[in-house]
């Protein structure tokens, strides 16, 4: 067989989210904008001598470094697209981002409800003017990153493609499995959003009542709520590290469509391999076995399957 005709049944395996691009620009963007925040706000509190403003300028470093993760998990996901050393492409490199950034947001949880235990048990002075338009101030910025970060349904448009080897490549229109990296990010800033509301509405609180108080306990508050956001991003990110089930609908489907006459499923496995791609290998048993090509044609037009693996045994009995 000629090497030009063995190329055209070839495949890649770029199974990178519909808007990886758009998402990776968004990413840095906001990574620039939190930065600027951040020096303003430190350099601001080194001239002015606010501790309120270099503790929130800090704080901001630590969400700059969450959201760089998932700026690098772009890049490297998009410049290593086309790395052999990745059995199936650098999709998932974002979950991963999603899962130390997870671990992150879950250390500032930690980091916010051991600094209220501490003001709970020992009341500093609060400047309550100058706190509040600092949260005010940091309210604004991490709104303006929340809509730069705002995640949307990607619609993939393609064709399905029917051939006779083994693997199988099938796009067509779907909606896609959440991007785990772009979500990672909106959180890191929905977080700092939601702790400046709860900081606003406390100091408020405290500054008209006198109940100096509220603002730990309602900093336990936010980081309870932090802590359940970063425990939702690592069970999905994990999932798909972990390559658990991907999607039990479209297993059953699958299951459904391979089970034809006296052909039987005899092992299973799907998997997800980037946002919106799952792969999956089917092991049949039959009696009368059909070529591969006829096995995966069944299969063609199933939303958000990519890749597909069919292995067929004639069955001895």
């Amino acid at each position: 067989m000629h090497s030009h005709s063995v190329e055209q049944w070839t495949h890649d395996h770029a199974f990178l989210g519909e808007r990886h691009d758009e998402n990776e620009r968004r990413t840095w963007l906001v990574v620039v904008l939190t930065l600027v925040m951040m020096v303003g706000e430190i350099v601001a509190g080194s001239l002015f001598g606010s501790m309120a403003l270099l503790a929130d300028g800090w704080h901001m470093g630590t969400h700059a470094a969450a959201l760089g993760i998932a700026a690098f998990a772009y890049r490297f996901a998009r410049r290593h697209l086309g790395n052999a050393h990745f059995t199936f492409g650098t999709g998932k490199f974002g979950d991963l981002a999603a899962f130390a950034s997870a671990i992150i947001l879950g250390l500032i949880a930690v980091e916010i409800a051991y600094e209220s235990v501490l003001r709970l048990i020992t009341p500093v002075p609060i400047v309550y003017g100058e706190a509040i338009a600092v949260a005010v101030l940091g309210l604004c910025v991490n709104l303006a990153s929340a809509w730069l970060l705002r995640d949307s349904h990607d619609h993939h448009h393609g064709h399905a493609h029917d051939d006779h080897h083994d693997h199988h490549h099938n796009h067509d229109h779907h909606h896609p499995h959440h991007d785990n990296n772009l979500r990672a990010a909106y959180i890191h800033v929905m977080a700092d959003a939601a702790t400046s509301v709860l900081a606003i509405a406390a100091l408020a609180v405290a500054m008209y009542s006198g109940w100096a108080w509220a603002d730990p306990a309602v900093g336990l508050i936010g980081s309870a709520v932090i802590a359940s956001w970063a425990f939702g991003l690592i069970k999905s990110s994990g999932a798909v590290l972990l390559d658990v089930r991907a999607d039990e609908k479209l297993e059953r489907t699958i299951r459904a469509r391979m089970e034809v006459g006296d052909d039987r499923v005899t092992d299973l496995h799907l998997w997800q391999v980037g946002p919106g791609h799952c792969a999956v290998l089917v092991s049949v048993v039959s009696d009368k076995p059909k070529q591969p090509a006829v096995y995966k044609k069944r299969l063609a037009g199933l939303k958000g399957l990519s890749h597909v693996t069919v292995e067929v045994e004639t069955c001895p009995h």
